[in-house]
């Protein structure tokens, strides 16, 4: 379950991160509301996670999630740049992420 809940803050830390491009600078009131409830839950469910999951595991599958899922959308509804220097770094990271979930005690 710890997974699961680890999962759902990293998909969280997504969209506050893909929030804050919306916020404009904590401007617009809807999208700032959106944005922090995201980060509170996010940030409380990697929480719980902990209980049962190393710190350190937690905490880079929690970032890696956010990252991988911020460069995809950024890519997607932002037009970043897709390159494939881009897309392998992502790939590493996806790999990192595989890597720990399969090589963590929990």
């Amino acid at each position: 379950m710890s997974w699961f809940i680890l999962f759902i803050a990293g998909l969280l830390e997504v969209g506050w991160a893909i929030g804050l491009k919306y916020t404009e600078g904590f401007t617009r009131l809807w999208p700032s509301v959106g944005t922090l409830a995201a980060m509170a839950a996010s940030v409380g469910l990697l929480g719980l996670a902990m209980r049962d999951l190393p710190v350190g595991t937690a905490y880079a599958v929690w970032t890696g999630i956010g990252a991988v899922g911020t460069v995809i959308l950024g890519i997607v509804l932002f037009k970043d740049p897709a390159n494939a220097g881009r897309l392998i770094c992502v790939g590493l990271i996806v790999a990192g992420i595989l890597g720990l979930k399969l090589t963590s005690p929990s």
